[in-house]
């Protein structure tokens, strides 16, 4: 039963987790270092640092509406490659998959566990 716990509750280590990956993803075009242009690592950088503040934001103050902007900044982080058109070449459109796939699993993990929550127990829950 300890296993089905760990899917209901809104653990700390998941915020850990989160800002975690905003530095990964800040990280990917100096690590990758096949960046086709600016706008790449830019976009990688703006994303990861969003990633990273709603990470720490919810570490600091649980709300909702954190994790649905974690899910769109994963689903863009995805979808980036081939919008901003390095989707053919290079490792960078593999990372930026994963990390992405990652981001979008992890909110979507919190957001189902924080749904039931009044908002009382969210600000209860927030005051760890």
């Amino acid at each position: 039963m300890a296993g089905i716990r760990l899917f209901n509750v809104h653990y700390l280590w998941e915020d850990c987790v989160s800002m975690c990956l905003g530095a990964l993803i800040v990280l990917t075009a100096w690590i990758v270092g096949d960046v086709g242009s600016q706008t790449v690592a830019a976009n990688a950088t703006i994303v990861g640092i969003l990633v990273l503040a709603l990470g720490a934001s919810e570490f600091l103050d649980l709300r909702r509406w954190e994790e649905g902007l974690e899910t769109a900044c994963g689903l863009w982080l995805i979808a980036s490659p081939f919008i901003l058109g390095y989707a053919d070449a290079g490792m960078l459109r593999y990372w930026h998959f994963v990390l992405g796939a990652a981001v979008v699993l992890l909110a979507m993990l919190e957001l189902r566990q924080d749904w039931t929550l009044s908002n009382a127990e969210l600000t209860r829950h927030s005051a760890r």
